[in-house]
């Protein structure tokens, strides 16, 4: 059983004070912090290693090649890819849903084909997907969501049909906690002949995670969601898929030769790997996978679960405020909540005086505020270094608060 206070102390960050009390950092969903290993390998790679990869036969270059492509190797294995060569990394979870987007969708959809995505999508589940099916002329549809801000599944049996080509899903809602049961909605996707892509930014992190088990066949994630560095992030694609789609960006190494009037292009996943690549973030994120493999991914969900649940009850007991979404046995490690009318960035504000750091907003998800009537919330975000003493001290810097607004 790991230890709570020694994964704190791989954390050099939270060792310090805001505003003269101790910091309470719970805005993990937007970005974790990254413990000293990762901070180390970043360090090494520059001190020790620092070359472009792929390209140069001197050793530096050579040492710097071998440690990225161990890297891509390590996050194959950590959600259970057949091949490394089925990874492909890129800066975000958003570039890699722009990237199929534009490389499978431009080349697979036109009028008459739709594109299911869900209301609870992040923004960067939904505008690619305008923009794809804007220009090709396919239809975009989306999954309602119900008042416990779960999917609809009514619903998704009449939207889910043959004309859909894509069902694009989040595992893991980033205001709602919702977890989605994503085996369940690849397989419903595969019943219609659709393929499935599912946003796991906020899954990655949180929850072991097996894309053959799922049978996937696009994952999108990013780093410094997992203790990683900003910068990084994987598209996970089956390796057909890959191959079968044209590039998304050209340039260098992403190309096999170049003539003047044609070009031709690199074996996957080198072919979507454009320009020099964040090569020390990519070898950081590898030791932060180390990292997480070390705790083991089920002890890292258990303790969340642990967390959200002491979380849910304090928060509940506070006069006025509102969590959204589903109970803490449905949800994942975060609550986004309003607070009678305080705007949330006052609550943030109010926080931030207490040491606690939240998020404030509408966190690139405005359509599932939108439904819920209210333009913006505070999220309160959790990971492997939150105990409950940190939440004992949301929840009474929230009841202050409370009563600065008198409400």
């Amino acid at each position: 059983m790991p230890d709570i206070a020694s994964i704190r102390a791989d954390f050099p960050i939270l060792q310090q004070e805001v505003h003269g009390k101790p910091l309470v950092y719970l805005d993990s969903t937007a970005t974790s912090q990254k413990p000293r290993q990762v901070i180390e390998a970043l360090e090494r790679y520059y001190r020790q290693d620092n070359a472009n990869v792929h390209r140069g036969i001197h050793t530096l270059a050579e040492r710097a090649t071998a440690a990225y492509e161990q890297a891509r190797l390590k996050v194959a294995r950590f959600i259970g890819a057949a091949s490394p060569k089925e990874i492909v990394f890129v800066r975000n979870t958003t570039e890699a849903i722009n990237l199929v987007a534009n490389a499978w969708g431009r080349a697979n959809l036109g009028p008459g084909d739709e594109v299911l995505i869900t209301e609870m999508e992040h923004h960067s589940n939904i505008v690619p997907w305008q923009l794809v099916t804007q220009a090709t002329g396919a239809t975009l549809r989306y999954v309602p969501i119900t008042n416990a801000g779960e999917l609809d599944y009514e619903a998704l049996d009449a939207l889910l049909t043959e004309r859909t080509k894509l069902f694009a899903f989040t595992a893991m809602s980033n205001v709602l906690g919702t977890i989605n049961p994503v085996a369940e909605l690849i397989a419903r996707a595969h019943a219609v002949g659709a393929l499935a892509l599912v946003d796991g930014a906020q899954s990655v992190p949180h929850l072991p995670t097996d894309v053959q088990a799922l049978d996937a066949d696009f994952l999108a994630f990013s780093g410094h969601k997992m203790l990683g560095p900003t910068g990084v992030g994987v598209l996970y694609g089956k390796r057909a898929l890959l191959e079968a789609m044209p590039p998304f960006l050209g340039g260098g190494e992403m190309i096999r030769e170049v003539f003047m009037d044609h070009s031709t292009w690199n074996a996957v996943p080198h072919k979507f790997e454009a320009g020099t690549p964040a090569i020390a973030e990519a070898i950081a994120l590898g030791a932060a996978v180390d990292y997480l493999s070390d705790l083991g991914m089920d002890w890292v969900h258990a303790h969340e679960r642990e967390i959200v649940a002491y979380t849910w009850e304090k928060l509940s007991a506070i006069e006025g405020l509102r969590i959204l979404g589903p109970g803490p046995d449905r949800r994942g490690g975060l609550l986004a909540f309003t607070l009678g009318d305080v705007h949330p960035h006052d609550i943030a504000a109010v926080l931030d005086m207490h040491g606690v750091a939240v998020r404030a907003g509408h966190h690139c998800a405005q359509p599932v505020h939108d439904y819920f009537g209210v333009p913006a919330t505070a999220r309160a975000s959790f990971y492997i270094y939150n105990t409950k003493e940190e939440v004992d001290i949301l929840a009474e810097a929230l009841e202050r608060a409370r009563a600065m607004f008198a409400f």
